[in-house]
């Protein structure tokens, strides 16, 4: 019992020092930081040295995904994997749309490193997904895990760790965002959901 709970521990561990890692890059005090040190071109790179951590550091964990010992805890029958594989090809494809509406060039880092002034806010601009949900890419990221027809120990606590990060997160994200916007991001807070559609609120624009 002890060695089948060993690679699942290692695995939320792992995840648990990823997300203070990224939540504390993340942070008005590291950008801050990075300016103070770096000078103005750190405000033209944050965002794209920001993405490129995440994504590298993430690969460790992929390699540990593999390598560790698992055991299956349950595999979904025909028609419901299908039905399940078919939830994930939409979550997945929600997922660009949601990535798309948020603007994939500012999203990646990009658009930063041509802008003439690379700190400008400008305006909160909400379409698509977001005037649903607040959150449509932690939403569909957790639809297309948890709809997996296979589920092991290893699977299982990787999903559910990451699932919470992608809760807390939100609530250090939105802060973020609301010092970042000011009210606008708060009155848009107030109508929109966190996660769950919910039947009349939708973003209306605060005139």
């Amino acid at each position: 019992m002890k060695a089948g709970l060993a690679p699942p521990a290692i695995i939320v561990g792992y995840v648990a020092v990823w997300a203070v890692a990224h939540s504390l890059l993340a942070s008005l005090g590291a950008k801050r930081w990075a300016r103070r040190v770096l000078g103005p071109p750190a405000a033209r790179w944050y965002r794209l040295f920001f993405v490129a951590v995440a994504v590298v550091s993430l690969i460790p964990l992929l390699i540990l995904w593999v390598i560790l010992p698992d055991r299956r805890i349950y595999i979904v029958p025909s028609p419901w994997r299908w039905l399940m594989l078919l939830g994930q090809l939409v979550a997945a494809g929600c997922l660009v749309v949601a990535v798309v509406q948020a603007g994939v060039a500012h999203f990646l880092g990009l658009a930063q490193l041509v802008a003439a002034n690379p700190e400008a806010t400008g305006m909160l601009q909400v379409r698509g997904f977001y005037t649903y949900v607040r959150h449509p890419l932690y939403l569909f990221s957790m639809i297309l895990i948890w709809l997996s027809p296979v589920m092991t120990l290893n699977r299982a606590a990787l999903y559910a760790s990451v699932s919470l990060y992608f809760i807390l997160g939100s609530y250090h994200e939105e802060s973020l965002l609301a010092h970042e916007y000011g009210q606008a991001y708060v009155d848009y807070r107030e109508q929109v959901p966190r996660f769950v559609p919910w039947p009349g609120r939708v973003y209306k624009r605060v005139a």
